[in-house]
């Protein structure tokens, strides 16, 4: 495996939902997924619930849950929904996607 990229950056990644609803709960899986694919070993999850700690909410301006907030590397991105669109996710987040092995 020769061809991993150096750069050994960690994604921080920020969940904001409310209560464990069916968005909130497909929004966090859609996210490991994605991350497992695409970022394997180089992420770090911080889920943060609103109901709570609903102050943290103001220091991201979260107006709408779930919303993910992409806080390193820069810039910062925020993705509002469930993420099930992994294109979106993917290009909201500035991720190329992993290389398939096929």
């Amino acid at each position: 495996m020769e061809d991993i990229e150096v750069n050994e950056e960690i994604w921080e990644l920020r969940l904001y939902v409310a209560g464990k609803t069916l968005k909130s709960v497909t929004a966090l899986n859609n996210l490991k997924k994605y991350c497992e694919e695409h970022l394997k070993d180089k992420y770090v999850i911080e889920v943060i619930d609103l109901l709570v700690q609903p102050q943290l909410a103001e220091g991201d301006q979260i107006l709408a849950i779930p919303t993910l907030v992409k806080k390193v590397p820069e810039p910062i991105r925020k993705i509002i929904g469930d993420l099930s669109n992994e294109e979106k996710v993917l290009v909201g987040l500035n991720i190329r996607p992993a290389k398939k092995l096929v």
